[in-house]
């Protein structure tokens, strides 16, 4: 079984719970594309047997959010359920955070919070930080498209929608608002509402998915979306059937031999498809297009 599942992960489920959960119903190599936090609720990816092998370039796919940001404490974790480290009173106007909120556009350095999922010296960060270790995370690259006010809320919050590339922190942004406003804040709610293409109002839940899997896991399902659509974001070129064999192998081909590859910029990664086939991503190189990921049904090993 091979495709990727818009599964929604309910609040109290972690992403690798969800990935034990699915792999069991459906009995295949399972993985996820981009961790949601335990207490957050949204859309996952799940990705099945050779769609595990475009992780990656999912994870790199933009996405979407809406958040609670509470104004008044700041906590360990940044959201709802950590210590409360500071309190403030200096709360924001609906003016002041719509200003605040307009900061953050483009290419921004962002702090990882201690409580995350990044590995430090083999252990991940939330786990040295629940003993009591606090460690020197680096600032990485965040990429935010759009962060706006949907409405402002009783007890000193506000909803804001993200839209945003790989690498951002909701939490973060949360607690960033509130030292750029001068009243500490905290993420109270998150909701992912977009990812790698799926959208929520097409996700599905795990009453839905034990249906699915009770009735035999039909893979004509709607439930499974094929690597292509999920990879639709994507260009798309055909391979001729004269160079079936050696595209199934992984041997490089020669741009010109594909139709329409003059289009193609020089490093962008490309879908090549023999007939209805999906043969694997590529990486148009100079004068070739190189195997980054090989998709095709006779490479099942690997």
């Amino acid at each position: 079984m091979n495709g990727v599942i818009n599964f929604y992960k309910p609040p109290g489920m972690s992403s690798a719970q969800a990935v034990a959960f699915i792999k069991r119903l459906t009995k295949s190599k399972a993985g996820h594309a981009g961790t949601l936090d335990p207490e957050a609720a949204g859309v996952l990816p799940i990705l099945l047997g050779r769609a595990t092998r475009i992780n990656d370039y999912l994870m790199d796919a933009k996405k979407q959010y809406l958040a609670e940001v509470a104004f008044g404490t700041a906590t360990d974790t940044q959201d709802a359920h950590g210590k409360v480290i500071q309190k403030g009173g200096n709360f924001p106007s609906e003016r002041g955070l719509i200003d605040a909120l307009a900061h953050f556009k483009g290419i921004m350095r962002q702090l990882p919070p201690q409580y995350s999922a990044l590995k430090v010296q083999g252990k991940n960060a939330y786990a040295l930080a629940r003993e009591g270790i606090e460690v020197a995370l680096e600032p990485r690259d965040a990429e935010f498209i759009s962060v706006d006010l949907v409405r402002m809320l009783p007890n000193h919050s506000a909803l804001i929608r993200v839209r945003c590339g790989k690498g951002v922190y909701i939490r973060t942004l949360c607690h960033d608002l509130g030292v750029m406003l001068g009243c500490p804040a905290h993420m109270r709610f998150l909701l992912r509402e977009e990812s790698s293409g799926l959208t929520i109002n097409n996700a599905v839940t795990m009453d839905e998915l034990k249906k699915w899997a009770h009735g035999g896991l039909n893979t004509q399902d709607s439930l499974l979306t094929p690597m292509g659509q999920a990879l639709s974001f994507m260009p798309a070129l055909q391979v001729p059937e004269t160079l079936e064999k050696p595209a199934i192998n992984g041997v490089a081909l020669m741009a010109e031999a594909i139709p329409g590859s003059e289009g193609i910029a020089n490093q962008t990664k490309v879908c090549l498809y023999l007939r209805e086939d999906l043969l694997g991503i590529y990486t148009k190189t100079d004068d070739a297009f190189k195997v980054a990921a090989l998709l095709a049904p006779a490479n099942e090993n690997g």
